[in-house]
């Protein structure tokens, strides 16, 4: 069986051309499989995992099927439930809507309204917004969504859980009935599962099979530190990789650790709620572009993130459950590549983290560092080490 390409999809020579030039050649698995149901117009339910391709899953057939807008009147939207995610959607749909004479807006809570009123008043085929940034533009009357033809909602697991849901409600009873839809998501529970039952028509059904990257394809390591030396045990760690990303239960912890990285010598910037959106957006491009190798985050300023190239994932916080500690660590799995997932533990965590590697089927030991120690500057070599030793049943040392 051949391997698909974006043109024995059905995608439009102009496209092909355009992701050519930014060396995208090959669809993904969740692009393969939702395209040509949407080039025909269908309404699509994706089951896919941020990290899995599908901004251009939706974006391509976004790009192809959007008719020309008038001024106020844009005629696809793309709602997403961070200003993080709006971003990144924004840039990736940008370059290839300019190359297909389109014009598109990205809207969200925090920046300028007037300015982005303005946008809008100019005529705008494709937005991307967010639910209550979109909701108060069509409150000052600076947007219309009468004439919406092709509604994407992304990551509507996420819009569930930090509750936006009834401003996506809101929004859709604003828009003609008679349109197409495509509602992508890391889970169908009740709550998507209803959106999808009320408001796409006749939908097909597509699911990822991903993998368990997040346990099978990634080295994890549990250090057991002291109060004193965490912040440095942390510093060590990132001099001897490329790209780390933080976790933190509270913004005063993720501010805290990055005054410390600091002290140490090391470059980071937090990300959470209360920092301004333009110290967000400079810390995740510099982030991203390599020109800073730590980002902090809470698990709420992380959702929706999509980074490439993570190369570890510390949990500077362990994890509160299973489950969140498997969301953090994937992000160091991406499109299939793996990466090492590291848990400071101080002395009264300990029993707390051997739980939680228990439901993760993990069994590893929780190995005493200090600041100077070696390893942390190889930690694929440690990783490597901790693993035969505990196969071996040997202690922590």
């Amino acid at each position: 069986m051949t391997e698909p390409t974006f043109a024995n999809l059905g995608v439009s020579p102009e496209l092909v051309e355009a992701l050519s030039a930014q060396s995208i050649v090959a669809p993904f698995p969740v692009q393969a499989l939702t395209i040509p149901d949407a080039l025909e117009g269908r309404d699509v339910c994706g089951k896919a995992k941020t990290g899995s391709g599908k901004t251009l899953a939706f974006g391509i057939p976004l790009l192809m099927r959007a008719a020309a807008a008038r001024a106020y009147e844009p005629t696809a939207l793309v709602l997403v439930p961070t200003r993080e995610l709006a971003v990144q959607v924004g840039e990736v749909l940008e370059p290839l809507a300019t190359a297909t004479g389109l014009r598109l807006a990205t809207v969200y809570g925090g920046t300028d309204l007037d300015r982005q009123a303005k946008r809008l008043a100019k005529g705008v085929e494709i937005v991307v917004a967010t639910p209550g940034r979109l909701i108060d533009l069509v409150d000052r009357k600076a947007v219309r969504l009468e004439s919406v033809g092709l509604l994407v909602v992304d990551e509507a697991d996420r819009m569930a859980d930090m509750g936006f849901l009834p401003q996506v409600e809101w929004l859709l009873r604003h828009m003609p009935s008679k349109r197409q839809t495509l509602l992508f998501s890391a889970t169908l529970d009740s709550a998507v599962d209803q959106v999808v039952r009320r408001h796409l028509t006749d939908p097909v059904m597509h699911e990822v099979q991903t993998r368990q990257v997040t346990v099978e394809e990634m080295d994890h390591l549990f250090f057991k530190v002291h109060q004193m030396d965490k912040a440095r045990v942390c510093a060590s760690v990132i001099q001897g990789a490329q790209k780390t990303l933080c976790f933190v239960r509270t913004k005063r912890g993720a501010d805290r650790l990055v005054a410390d990285l600091r002290a140490e010598g090391v470059k980071a910037s937090p990300i959470h709620g209360d920092l301004r959106q333009q110290m967000r957006e400079r810390a995740l491009e510099q982030f991203a572009s390599g020109k800073l190798p730590a980002l902090v985050a809470t698990d709420v300023a992380a959702r929706g993130l999509d980074i490439e190239g993570v190369d570890v994932v510390i949990h500077y916080d362990p994890a509160e459950d299973h489950k969140a500690y498997l969301h953090r660590s994937g992000r160091t799995a991406r499109a299939g590549e793996g990466g090492i997932a590291v848990t400071l533990v101080l002395w009264d965590q300990e029993l707390a983290v051997e739980r939680l590697q228990k439901r993760i089927g993990l069994r590893l030991p929780i190995v005493e560092v200090f600041s100077n120690d070696k390893r942390l500057s190889d930690l694929e070599s440690f990783s490597d080490a901790v693993g035969q030793q505990a196969a071996a049943g040997g202690s922590s040392s």
